[in-house]
C-alpha cells in the first residue's frame, strides 16, 4: 500500500546554486536523494509550477511543490505510552524522554519507540516523517526532543538545524579531570570497521561541540555541553577521543576505573551505572509562526542526579 504526501517549501537563499535534487535531499532528509531523483523524473515535482530536470540549478526563492509517493507506515503503529509533553502548541511539542526509550523504529525495535506512542497522543503525526520527529537523541541518553506537528513547521525545523539555529544544552559526567572548558572541532564519519560506530575521520562531516566544567571530582568530571552541529554520537565520539569517554557508555567507553579512596557508596554508584552519563537538559528555538523564542529547560533524571550528589560528596574528602 503507498500513500502521497504533498509538501510545498521556498528554496531558501542558502541552497541558491545548488541542483534540484540535491537542494531536495536537503530540504528533505527523511528521502533518500536516489527516491527523490525518481519523483523529479516522474514529474512529482514542480517549480514555480513548472516540471524540472533533477540537475536544474536554483536560484533561491523558488516555490517548490513535491509530491512524494512512499510506502504507508506501517512500521510504527499507535502504541499508548506514557508522553512526558514539557511544551505544546499547534506547530511544535517538546518531549522529555526518559533513558531507555528508542526514538524511532529500526533494526530490533520495531515496537516500544516514541514515535509510536507519538502516533496514539496525535495521530495526525502520521502524515509526517517519523511523525514529525525533527532530531533524535540515543535511546540510553534523557531529555529533551522537538516534534514538529505539522508539514510547514517541519520544513522550518529542518532548516533551522541546518543553519544550527536550534540551541541544544547537554550535561554529562565524563571520565578523568578535564582542567578546562573548550571546544572539540573534529570531523566524525563512520568507523572504517565498525559500521555500527562512529569516529573522528579525516573525511567525515564537520563537527563542533563546546564544552565548560562545572565540577571536577574524584576521577570525573561534571560538564555542560552545547552542540553547533548534531552528527550521529556526536558528544559520544567526540569526549571519547579526547580521551574522556562519558561514563557507562557501553560503545565509546573504557574499562570502569574506580579511582583510589573512592568511598564505598560512590563505588557502588558508579559501577551500577549502565548507561552513558548524559542528558539533553535545554533547549531553545524561535517558534515558526510567531517568531517567540522558545526555551524548555527539564533537570537530569534521577540516576544521573544521585550519581553527581554522591560524587560531590565523595570529592570533599580528597
Amino acid at each position: 500500500m503507498t500513500e502521497v504526501q504533498r509538501h510545498t517549501v521556498l528554496v531558501p537563499p542558502e541552497l541558491a546554486g545548488k541542483r534540484l535534487d540535491r537542494a531536495l535531499a536537503e530540504l528533505f532528509p527523511d528521502y533518500s536523494r536516489s527516491r527523490i531523483k525518481e519523483w523529479i523524473n516522474a514529474g512529482n515535482v514542480q517549480v514555480d509550477d513548472q516540471t524540472a530536470k533533477p540537475r536544474l540549478k536554483l536560484l533561491g526563492g523558488e516555490r517548490i511543490a513535491l509530491e512524494a509517493v512512499v510506502e504507508a507506515r506501517g512500521e510504527a503503529e499507535p502504541e499508548d505510552m506514557p508522553i512526558d509533553v514539557r511544551y505544546e502548541d499547534s506547530a511544535v511539542l517538546v518531549i522529555n524522554k526518559p533513558a531507555g526509550l528508542v526514538v524511532h523504529p529500526g533494526a530490533g525495535h520495531r515496537a516500544g519507540t516514541l514515535q509510536n506512542g507519538l502516533l496514539h497522543y496525535l495521530p495526525a503525526l502520521r502524515k509526517l516523517p517519523r511523525a514529525g520527529i525533527v532530531h533524535r537523541i540515543d535511546k540510553d541518553t534523557s531529555g529533551l526532543l522537538i516534534v514538529a506537528k505539522t508539514v510547514a513547521s517541519h520544513q522550518y525545523f529542518v532548516r533551522q538545524l541546518e543553519q544550527r539555529a536550534i540551541q541544544r544544552e547537554y550535561q554529562a559526567v565524563c571520565c578523568g579531570r578535564l582542567t578546562a572548558g573548550g571546544t572539540i572541532s573534529e570531523p566524525i564519519g563512520r568507523h572504517p570497521v565498525d559500521r555500527v560506530r562512529m569516529a573522528v575521520r579525516p573525511k567525515g562531516k564537520p563537527a563542533v561541540t563546546h564544552y565548560r566544567v562545572v565540577q571536577r571530582f574524584r576521577g570525573f568530571t561534571h560538564v555542560r555541553i552545547n552542540l553547533e552541529t548534531g552528527r550521529t554520537h556526536q558528544i559520544r565520539v567526540h569526549f571519547a577521543h579526547k580521551g574522556f569517554a562519558l561514563l557507562g557508555d557501553p560503545v565509546y567507553g573504557k574499562r570502569l576505573s574506580v579511582p583510589k579512596g573512592t568511598s564505598q557508596e560512590a563505588a557502588m554508584l558508579l559501577r551500577g551505572f549502565k548507561r552513558q552519563a548524559l542528558h539533553a537538559g535545554r533547549v531553545a528555538f524561535v517558534h515558526p509562526d510567531s517568531g517567540e523564542e522558545i526555551e524548555q529547560n527539564v533537570e537530569a533524571p534521577e540516576d544521573m542526579e544521585s550519581l553527581i550528589a554522591v560524587l560531590k560528596e565523595d570529592a570533599l574528602d580528597e
